[in-house]
């Protein structure tokens, strides 16, 4: 059984920092690209980051873009979202979710297994 676990998530004052991490379990997703996405309360998912199966190409939304880092260690089965200079508006459920398809997906249709969520609040 595919399983996504997401922590790291928190309350954190804006301007602060805080590192999300996703381990995967069940089977081996260093061959697969890996990303996150958030929802805010009363919005649609959005898009955050991805990263490739390697960890060579990245890709962001422009509202995180300079201020977020995805990364991943395969020999963990691990992704990662550095997350700094946060916002009010960044607080939102984060998820992580692997797509098995061979290039980066930007939506979440392109993903196929998903994890349940950490919490991430941005207060003022």
């Amino acid at each position: 059984q595919v399983q996504l676990v997401e922590s790291g998530g928190g309350l954190v004052q804006a301007g602060g920092s805080l590192r999300l991490s996703c381990a995967a379990s069940g089977r081996t997703f260093s061959s697969y690209f890996m990303g996150w996405f958030r929802q805010a309360p009363g919005k649609e998912r959005e898009f955050a980051a991805a990263i490739s199966w390697s960890g060579a190409s990245t890709t962001y939304a422009d509202s995180v873009k300079g201020r977020f880092t995805i990364s991943r260690d395969n020999a963990k089965n691990t992704v990662y979202l550095q997350m700094n200079s946060l916002k009010l508006e960044d607080t939102a459920v984060y998820y992580c979710a692997v797509g098995l398809a061979k290039v980066i997906r930007t939506t979440a249709l392109g993903y196929d297994y998903w994890g349940q969520g950490t919490q991430v609040t941005v207060s003022s």
